[in-house]
């Protein structure tokens, strides 16, 4: 197998990472319907791991306000 390059690694990991994004807020909108999108990018701004979290738990939404609970819950700041 060829190597890759540093390079071509990152450009395929935000491939990845941008196909999940459209893919999680295509199931979001089937699921509770238009989004603000400010809310959009909100989950655009989450990192790989979140979005993985996201995809699991927005199967449990029913309304635009368990997303945004969900998105305010990655915001809030983890005491010491």
């Amino acid at each position: 197998m060829p190597l890759i390059s540093p390079t071509i690694q990152l450009a395929r990991e935000e491939g990845k990472e941008e196909g999940k994004e459209d893919l999680i807020i295509k199931l979001l909108k089937r699921r509770i319907g238009e989004i603000n999108p400010s809310v959009i990018e909100q989950v655009k701004a989450l990192d790989i791991d979140s979005l993985d979290g996201l995809g699991e738990a927005l199967l449990d939404f029913s309304t635009i306000y368990n997303l945004e609970k969900w998105l305010e819950s990655r915001l809030e700041p983890v005491e010491e």
